[in-house]
């Protein structure tokens, strides 16, 4: 939402009139020295909204406050010319409203746009986030990251490598969601204050990793008619991509980092295809690049990648993992009811390449049960399961 600067106004002031705490205000105002505010300059107040009012027979500001529960102070923030003793029937004002709500809806098929969407309006309404691109798919859609805190302990959640288990990113997306509300409302998450993990954490968050395959799944076939007959020709001839694990060029994205590669190709497809094929070399797809990429910008302590299905927290990669990936897979068990698992014999994933290279903890966490996609009649039972791990993720 943004305010207006009055005589007085100043970063602290905001903080306590509008009950937002401090550190979220300087960060929402990021490229604003709070020491020189000028009358009349914008500024941004995360986890607020305005709706539109008309003025009635009788009122007053302090009783539109009233109404609000909103100190008066507020209607001048956000209305800079309002003249509080000529108030007019009919006349239009702006009144502030705190965000108690989620914008986010998981619970329907989860698409690109459907996320590009929520990201942006959580992006205008809680500007303390900052998002940006870390690449470009295949057919060239952004693949964005959202980052939250500026802590010392950098931590990363993904989802949706395989374009089938596209539930994740509703899942992930709903967790942000509710991070930020319990944010802004001071209000804990079963019973843990969020603005310590705020203020301890940067929390890297790439929501979907794979936007060309998840479209793929629930959109069907693009329209270009040469993809179109490519990726059913990959397909087996069949327009349904319900199996569909792979990017757009028919290469799983969790088959391409370069821990054993070699070894996970072996056993694999050797030609594009709904799952499994790893390329020709290793991270040689845009999306597996861009994750790569970030991942040495960042200089993660741990990343989480969420996958389905299994209730399966898988922690280890060739005994190279550190004593305290264990003791973190336990904790993530406790809070889920889901099984930690040392080793699998799978390869060239994600979580794999992070332990062999950073010697820090990585896990692929599968959610639910069931068949790929899993439905969303699961998606509740999912997110209450998964929300401790998120926040065992940032607490630990």
């Amino acid at each position: 939402m943004d305010i207006y600067v009055r005589p007085g106004v100043s970063f602290w002031y905001l903080s306590q009139v509008f009950s937002i705490p401090l550190r979220l205000i300087i960060d929402s105002n990021r490229n604003i020295n709070p020491q020189f505010l000028n009358i009349g300059q914008t500024l941004r107040v995360p986890g607020y909204v305005t709706i539109n009012y008309q003025i009635r027979s009788g009122d007053t500001l302090w009783l539109i406050a009233e109404r609000n529960n909103l100190p008066v102070e507020t209607l001048f923030l956000v209305n800079p010319n309002l003249n509080p003793n000529r108030l007019q029937i009919g006349q239009s004002i702006r009144i502030p409203r705190r965000v108690t709500w989620r914008f986010v809806n998981g619970k329907q098929d989860y698409d690109y746009n459907t996320m590009m969407n929520d990201l942006w309006t959580l992006v205008a309404v809680y500007p303390f986030i900052q998002m940006a691109p870390i690449g470009n798919t295949v057919l060239g859609l952004d693949i964005p990251e959202v980052v939250i805190g500026n802590g010392s302990k950098r931590v990363h959640y993904n989802a949706s490598f395989h374009a089938n288990e596209w539930i994740t990113t509703p899942v992930l997306m709903t967790f942000l969601n509710d991070y930020l509300l319990s944010l802004t409302n001071q209000n804990s998450i079963r019973g843990l204050s969020s603005l310590p993990l705020y203020l301890q954490t940067l929390l890297s968050i790439v929501p979907m990793v794979n936007p060309d395959g998840v479209n793929l799944v629930i959109n069907g076939a693009p329209q270009n008619a040469s993809w179109r007959n490519q990726v059913i020709e990959w397909n087996n001839g069949s327009s349904n991509f319900s199996n569909w694990k792979s990017n757009i060029n028919g290469v799983d994205l969790n088959d391409q980092f370069p821990a054993n590669w070699e070894k996970e190709r072996d056993r694999n497809p050797k030609t594009p295809g709904p799952r499994d094929y790893g390329g020709e070399a290793p991270l040689t797809q845009p999306e597996a690049i861009a994750m790569a990429d970030l991942t040495s910008r960042r200089d993660f302590s741990r990343v989480l990648a969420f996958h389905t299905q299994g209730e399966v927290i898988y922690w280890g990669y060739e005994n190279l993992e550190p004593p305290e990936s264990e003791v973190m897979a336990n904790e993530f068990s406790r809070v889920s009811g889901y099984q930690p698992v040392k080793t699998l014999e799978s390869y060239a994933g994600y979580k794999d390449w992070f332990i062999q290279d950073w010697r820090r903890p990585g896990f692929t966490i599968e959610l639910g049960t069931g068949t790929n996609p899993l439905p969303l009649s699961q998606f509740d039972e999912i997110y209450e399961e998964t929300l401790g791990i998120f926040l065992a993720g940032l607490y630990m």
